[in-house]
């Protein structure tokens, strides 16, 4: 087998490869951003619940379009990502709870209520579909749909890069200049649940958190620098996305879980040998004396 046949004739030979590629490297610019600004916050098992709380909308669209529609799922999922997520900030300010915590409430009654959508008028394979994704399936309306959410995003990052940032470290100073941080969280959260809907139509409800989380931590490992932590996320995310693909063309395996198997191999390469890692505490590079 040539390099060619290994790395490029999946792409060149298959049009529903290379629709899953594009659609891998639009989730990569736009999650791995939002998941290093996720991993900033502490926010990280938010993102996680808020990835499931989609699902209940997305058996709807699935319901409402008959089939598996990636577009009417996507539009129902990101209705009902954007309500639980306003929810929980609702239920956070009027009662005692914290917002970790509606958002797990929140989180685990919507992922029962979209298993029990699906299962009523379903069969298992859809309720597969629903749950894991099909990236394979990528069509062109999902395509687009994947594209301006992850245009939107960057236009909205570079929008608001200064106030999340300031908000992210020192959300004090940003609240004595008068700088709304509120408004920059809300802001965040539907960043949140835009990409976490692009990132249903490819990987599912269980799975769509991957392309933000483990390539957040991929680069928290490699760098401290921000700018350089959103480019090594977006980076493997990418690479995740096209060596994920590759693999499972090749192996014959589920496309979804094997993108977040090929991230967290490379997350796991990182803990062992990035400049934060394993290799560097338990083997440092000897101090040169004068």
């Amino acid at each position: 087998m040539t390099a060619y046949d290994l790395f490029l004739a999946p792409f060149a030979d298959y049009g529903f490869m290379r629709r899953a590629l594009v659609a891998c490297l639009c989730l990569a610019l736009g999650s791995g951003p939002i998941g290093v600004f996720l991993m900033l916050r502490r926010m990280s098992l938010m993102g996680d619940a808020m990835s499931h709380a989609v699902l209940p909308g997305a058996a709807i669209g699935y319901l409402v379009a008959g089939s598996l529609s990636l577009t009417a799922m996507g539009l129902g999922g990101l209705i009902a990502g954007l309500s639980v997520a306003l929810l929980s900030g609702a239920v956070s300010r009027m009662t005692v709870l914290q917002e970790d915590a509606s958002f797990a409430s929140f989180y685990l009654a919507s992922l029962a209520l979209g298993v029990l959508i699906v299962s009523l008028r379903g069969s298992n394979i859809d309720l597969l579909h629903v749950l894991f994704g099909t990236i394979l399936a990528i069509d062109a309306p999902a395509l687009y749909l994947i594209g301006a959410i992850t245009s939107l995003t960057l236009v909205i990052l570079a929008f608001i890069y200064r106030p999340l940032v300031a908000e992210c470290f020192d959300p004090g100073f940003l609240r004595a200049v008068g700088g709304r941080g509120p408004v920059y969280h809300v802001l965040f959260l539907l960043l949140v649940v835009l990409n976490l809907v692009a990132s249903f139509q490819a990987l599912g409800t269980l799975m769509a958190v991957g392309l933000m989380m483990l390539p957040a931590a991929i680069a928290q490992l490699w760098s401290r620098s921000l700018a350089v932590m959103m480019a090594i996320a977006a980076a493997s995310a990418a690479a995740s996305g096209y060596l994920g693909l590759i693999a499972s063309y090749h192996l014959e395996l589920a496309s979804g879980p094997t993108i977040i198997m090929t991230a967290a191999l490379l997350y796991g390469f990182s803990i062992l040998f990035a400049p934060s890692g394993l290799a560097r505490r338990f083997f440092p590079r000897p101090h040169l004396k004068g």
